[in-house]
This record gives C-alpha cells, structure tokens and sequence, in this order.
C-alpha cells in the first residue's frame, strides 16, 4: 500500500468480504457505525484485520477516534506511507 487510493481500495476489499457490506454503501464518508453497521466487535476485527495486511500495530486510542472510511484511510496512512 503506497497511497491513500490503496489504502481505501484494501479496505474496501475487507469491508465487502470480512463484513458482507454492500459495495455501493462504501465511500470516503461512510460511517462506519451508523452508515455501515458496524459494532465494537466488527472494528476489533477490523483492526485486527489492517494489523495482518500492514504488519503495523495499530493504536487503539487511536482508532477509538475514528468515524468513517476516511479516517480509517487517515490512521493506516499514518502507519504505511
């Protein structure tokens, strides 16, 4: 991942296989708990998930701020580029 476009084109992929999300409810401004339904236990496994394809611990105090696509995009950024 060398972009914030690889960055969301990764996460989209994990959020339609891991998550059975819907495809076109994905974008950069996508909720994440109110527009994608995700819950606590979704985004433990998301971060797990990042963790394994970045090889990079990622903070929880962190991603307890993050709200949507974009901020997750924003986080794993911050770890890869």
């Amino acid at each position: 991942m060398k972009t914030a476009a690889d960055i969301y084109d990764v996460l989209h992929n994990i959020l339609v296989e891991e998550f059975e999300i819907d495809a076109d409810d994905i974008n950069l401004d996508a909720h994440l708990y109110q527009d994608l339904d995700l819950d606590s236990i979704d985004a433990v496994d998301l971060v797990v998930k990042l963790r394994e394809i970045t090889g990079k611990k990622i903070d929880p105090d962190a991603f307890k701020q993050v709200r949507t696509v974009r901020d997750v995009v924003t986080e794993v950024e911050k770890l890869v580029i």
